[in-house]
């Protein structure tokens, strides 16, 4: 493996100079090279800077991944500014209450939706290639804002209000060094930016991008032949599925897939060795700028071991985190409020175990609720469900019982062919009587909005007004 560049200067513009007419980004109708890609983010950057924006202030992205978006992060960030991707699908009612406390000084929103631009100035982006900078005009130095904050990744706010992880370059930078040590990912290569830039597995695939200096694809033609035209993709279990799946499968230039968010069947990985597709699992989290642990998919339920510059342990079940891509705190009302940390390691809330020389995520431990005086994790009902060949994720949920004091519920995504009846009558002899769930629904369109992670608080109001 080509070992990981250590840069004084931007990225970008690094690559520019060494390799200024290699392919670096590619579209369904454009191709960029190093150069001419570096001179467009320092071009947007002296046009930010022409309205106002400054050293120290903070941005609002919001929109689906394009150039532009991708572009402006990367101008904002070499301003000394601070950038906040946004789900374009997340409500104004959380809006309102979260943004207040994040200091945001302008937005630009690539969805059209308005509804930002009464509360903040907007940053005009269309223009910016007819502008010519001054002369004068210098990005700010590279080394200088290295530990600056750059990015603002909210968290899932599976259980309340989002957090606002703040990261800087360098451990944007550890992060994709992390992952790269594992995964062949060369400068001939290129990955698919398949996941959206406002959750930090998007960003983990920008700045692998970024260090590595190889080609990135931003698509908007249909993921299924996005797929056949890249090298490298991150994905979730069912996408992969649908693509070696097809009637007629197409030839693809896939080589490597990092999946997650859902449980990895052996039939899936076996499927795509035959096809020459090396498939990874892991485990990360906002906090730590995306990969903690990675491994080759190998159907069992471990995600094998830290990686490079990461250091995991487990103290009373939980797992423990110390990183160099460790976030450095929340931002909140104008200070960054520090991470829940013992002695420097982060305290994850996950509950883990090490077996069989790999670490296993077997829940949260603030999932964990009493049926009828046992113990039951939803993670482990949820990981037998999820191996139902027909389910896409599901939910395990406490609901109060006056006999019981809870009961679980299972709320599932499902193919559209199968039945919740089937799935339930498939479940009964795999589980203990008190984790057999009491009720099933499908999982609402609606839940599944405001992003990657479905929260488990959302589907819980849910089903109260299910049942009311």
């Amino acid at each position: 493996m080509a070992e990981v560049v250590h840069f004084t200067d931007w990225p970008w513009q690094h690559w520019a100079s060494l390799q200024p007419d290699t392919i670096a980004l590619v579209t369904d109708t454009e191709r960029y090279t190093w150069r001419s890609f570096s001179k467009h983010v320092y071009q947007l950057a002296a046009y930010f800077a022409r309205q106002g924006l400054q050293k120290h202030q903070a941005v609002i992205l919001r929109g689906k991944n394009s150039v532009e978006l991708l572009l402006s992060q990367l101008a904002i960030i070499a301003s000394g500014a601070r950038v906040l991707p946004l789900n374009p699908r997340l409500p104004d009612r959380l809006l309102d209450e979260l943004l207040p406390h994040l200091n945001i000084d302008f937005v630009i929103d690539f969805d059209g939706l308005g509804t930002l631009t009464k509360d903040y100035p907007t940053l005009e982006y269309s223009n910016f290639l007819l502008f010519t900078a001054n002369d004068d005009f210098q990005l700010m130095q590279y080394t200088e804002a290295l530990n600056l904050p750059a990015t603002l990744i909210l968290t899932s706010g599976s259980t309340g209000l989002p957090k606002a992880a703040v990261h800087h370059v360098t451990a944007h930078l550890n992060s994709a060094e992390g992952v790269i040590n594992v995964m062949n990912y060369q400068q001939q290569d290129c990955w698919l930016l398949s996941l959206p830039l406002f959750h930090v597995s998007g960003q983990g695939i920008v700045w692998r991008w970024l260090l590595r200096g190889g080609g990135l694809s931003i698509m908007a033609s249909p993921l299924i032949e996005a797929l056949q035209k890249v090298t490298h993709a991150s994905l979730i279990p069912t996408q992969l599925w649908r693509l070696l799946n097809q009637d007629t499968a197409p030839d693809t230039a896939l080589k490597e897939v990092l999946l997650g968010g859902a449980t990895i069947p052996t039939a899936l990985t076996d499927l795509a060795a035959s096809r020459d597709i090396v498939c990874w699992s892991g485990y990360g989290m906002t906090e730590m700028a995306s990969t903690v642990c990675a491994k080759r998919a190998d159907g069992k339920k471990g995600v094998g071991i830290a990686l490079k510059g990461k250091q995991v342990r487990i103290v009373n079940d939980e797992i423990q985190i110390q990183s160099s891509s460790q976030a450095m705190g929340y931002w909140f009302d104008g200070e960054i409020k520090p991470l829940k940390c013992t002695e420097g390691w982060f305290q994850t809330n996950d509950k883990g175990a090490f077996i069989e020389n790999e670490y296993q995520i077997l829940g949260r431990l603030d999932n964990v609720f009493i049926s009828g005086g046992e113990c039951v994790q939803p993670e482990d009902i949820e990981a037998i469900i999820n191996s139902h060949p027909k389910v896409v994720q599901s939910f395990v949920i406490p609901i109060d019982d006056a006999e019981f004091g809870q009961r679980p519920v299972a709320v599932i995504e499902l193919d559209d062919s199968e039945e919740l009846n089937d799935v339930a009558a498939w479940l009964k002899d795999k589980v203990a009587p008190y984790q057999y769930p009491m009720a099933y629904y499908r999982l609402a369109n609606e839940l599944k909005a405001s992003g990657i992670k479905v929260s488990r608080q959302q589907i819980k109001n849910w089903l109260l007004k299910e049942s009311e």
